[in-house]
């Protein structure tokens, strides 16, 4: 069970002594047969037992709740799905605004359960701060983006701009352009949230199988090595873990995001840096950073990992020198006053993305299973509105959450977009990541020329596009 704490920061600050639940071993009839417990898993069960307290619910888990990205993000709540922008142009102003206030609703929703079951995570609903900082072209992305966001109806109430004078009365980094401020976003402890989350759907009568993977599942069945579920319902729960339950690994892959803690920060290096109320915060890079203040004062930042071959899952999360350098570098130019803090847990997970970037929340009745994913590493906000969202469709109850663009209601999994086949993906994905990594560095340099900074940023655009 050791081996389980070392897993992140998070895992290695419960006091639960995370001793695993009985596996499943015997054959079971259920009305609902949840795959992997993690926070879609969860939540899906949370929600349905809260509306139909009478449904026989079973959750089968691979290793222990929260082992997957679940124990393992970087801690943001946000009200947003990714690609939400997309997803609701095509919308009337009134159904956008109205959606978007679904959105950005989620960090509230999870507070009054937080109140209500006694699950203590560390909530705190500072907002966000997405900085223009390293470099101006940042502050000429994130305008652009704000005035997308006000085309779109959303106000100063939803996002408003910082001046860096402004923003330093949040956070004060070395090179600032300014920042947008999204009050919508929360950061938590996401080990503590999950663990809690699987306690309180156990005395809720769900129960829950750990050390049990999943060697099979289709329609009305799941199977393990030991035994077989028979169930109305099925819902594969398992986001970054895709590819391990044919057919899902064609929808929905595996990509890696790494994450850095430093050691606990003095009162006077706080007061340096601010922080002050739970703030999340990034910079406007593509190599796509965040972080947090953590409840005891570390610095926790993350960013943009890789992708293997065909997909496959990383097992080892030890992260190598170069990649903790390279979060310490990033690190280091928003705070140079903490380049050489010590760095006391590196860890990394697994996340699914869609293709296209998109988001699904997927019901098919007529096979009896429902789908959750494809967050993009948004998901520990994205699922409490997934598992709301899955809960509804299977209840077959007609509210607001089911009529949203990223629900499927017809198709199956056919309705998804599949990617593409290997080696296109694998070569398409490192060329575009390196697209992004050599505009970082270009724009990173304050004496590349004019010329080559408009070249680089037209190239990742150019193959940033291919992703959408």
């Amino acid at each position: 069970m050791a081996a389980w704490r070392n897993i992140s920061l998070w895992m290695d600050q419960l006091d639960d002594p995370l001793i695993a639940r009985p596996c499943l071993e015997h054959d079971l009839d259920v009305d609902v047969a949840i795959i992997g417990a993690g926070y879609t898993g969860l939540w899906t069960a949370y929600y349905l037992k809260r509306q139909a307290p009478q449904l026989n619910i079973a959750l089968i888990e691979a290793q222990t709740a929260g082992f997957g990205a679940s124990g393992r993000n970087g801690g943001w709540l946000m009200g947003n799905l990714l690609g939400e922008d997309r997803l609701l142009a095509g919308l009337s102003a009134e159904q956008r605004r109205a959606s978007f206030d679904l959105l950005h609703g989620i960090p509230d929703e999870v507070a009054q359960v937080l109140a209500r079951e006694g699950i203590d995570c560390d909530y705190r609903k500072g907002g966000a701060l997405y900085c223009a900082a390293r470099y101006p072209e940042q502050e000429i992305s994130l305008r652009r983006y704000l005035n997308k966001l006000y085309a779109q109806g959303l106000s100063e109430a939803d996002y408003r701009w910082l001046s860096p004078e402004r923003l330093a009365e949040q956070l004060r980094i070395a090179k600032p352009y300014g920042a947008i401020y999204a009050p919508h976003v929360a950061t938590i402890q996401p080990a503590k949230l999950v663990r809690g989350l699987a306690r309180v759907v156990e005395g809720m009568g769900v129960t829950l199988y750990e050390n049990s993977p999943v060697t099979h599942w289709q329609s009305g069945s799941v199977r393990t090595d030991k035994a077989c579920v028979r169930a109305t319902w099925v819902v594969p729960a398992v986001e970054g873990y895709a590819t391990t339950l044919p057919p899902l690994g064609r929808y929905q892959l595996p990509v890696q995001s790494l994450i850095v803690a430093t050691e606990p920060l003095p009162a006077s290096t706080w007061e340096q840096i601010g922080l002050s109320e739970g703030q999340a915060f990034g910079e406007s890079s593509r190599q796509v950073t965040y972080g947090q203040r953590s409840a005891d004062n570390r610095l926790v930042f993350g960013a943009r990992g890789g992708y293997q071959f065909a997909g496959r899952l990383r097992h080892d999360f030890d992260l190598t020198d170069s990649e903790v350098q390279l979060r310490r570098y990033l690190f280091g130019e928003l705070f140079p006053q903490l380049k050489d803090v010590r760095i006391t847990h590196s860890w990394g997970g697994n996340l699914g993305m869609s293709r296209q970037f998109r988001p699904h929340m997927l019901c098919d009745r007529r096979a009896g299973i429902a789908v959750s994913g494809g967050y993009g590493g948004e998901g520990v906000g994205a699922t409490n509105l997934g598992g709301r969202t899955l809960a509804d469709l299977i209840l077959d109850r007609d509210t607001p959450l089911i009529h949203q663009p990223w629900v499927i209601r017809e198709g199956g999994l056919d309705a998804l977009k599949a990617w593409e086949p290997e080696p296109c993906r694998w070569l398409g994905y490192n060329a575009i990541i390196r697209s992004f990594v050599h505009e970082d560095q270009v724009l990173a340099n304050p004496n590349t020329a004019p010329w080559r900074r408009k070249l680089a940023t037209g190239l990742a655009g150019f193959m940033e596009g291919f992703m959408h």
